[in-house]
């Protein structure tokens, strides 16, 4: 049986997620919970406050679990953009893997280039996924993750 308590928590959309190992250590600084959920078993870190949740195989099955777990002010990390816009619609925060977060402003947006190169794909115009991870790019997650968890708990701690 899984845990779920009113600390902030962090929930990653861990399949094919290249930034596991820096929320991890951003996690642990902060004594905050992180569940890594996917379809199939990873090895996390021996820690308490890290939880491997295994969901169904199938499409959105991480995507549903995270989206039904999340809370206000809980973090999301995942590059889906559907997923996104569920979890900000409870008021949850959400962060891609490259530091940028998702809000309001631009979900739409986000949906709307995401089909169009869904399309461009399907239609052969487009090939290969997202540039490779670079050094920047972890530097950029791990300062937007901070960020994010100093503001949540200012916020919390009034």
């Amino acid at each position: 049986m899984y845990y779920l308590s009113n600390m902030l928590k962090i929930f990653i959309d861990a399949d094919g997620c290249p930034v596991k190992d820096e929320t991890y250590k951003v996690a642990a600084r902060y004594q905050l919970k992180v569940w890594v959920v996917a379809n199939k078993y990873m090895n996390i870190p021996l820690h308490p406050l890290i939880e491997m949740m295994v969901v169904n195989a199938g499409p959105d099955e991480a995507d549903n679990w995270i989206a039904d777990h999340i809370e206000v002010n809980d973090i999301c990390i995942t590059n889906d953009i559907p997923l996104a816009d569920r979890c900000l619609k409870k008021d949850a925060k959400v962060l891609n893997t490259r530091g940028e977060e998702f809000d309001e402003d631009m979900i739409g947006n986000a949906m709307a280039t995401r089909d169009l190169m869904k399309q461009l794909r399907e239609a052969g115009q487009i090939m290969g996924g997202p540039p490779p991870m670079e050094k920047r790019d972890r530097s950029n997650y791990l300062g937007s993750l901070d960020r994010i968890i100093q503001m949540i708990k200012k916020r919390t701690d009034k």
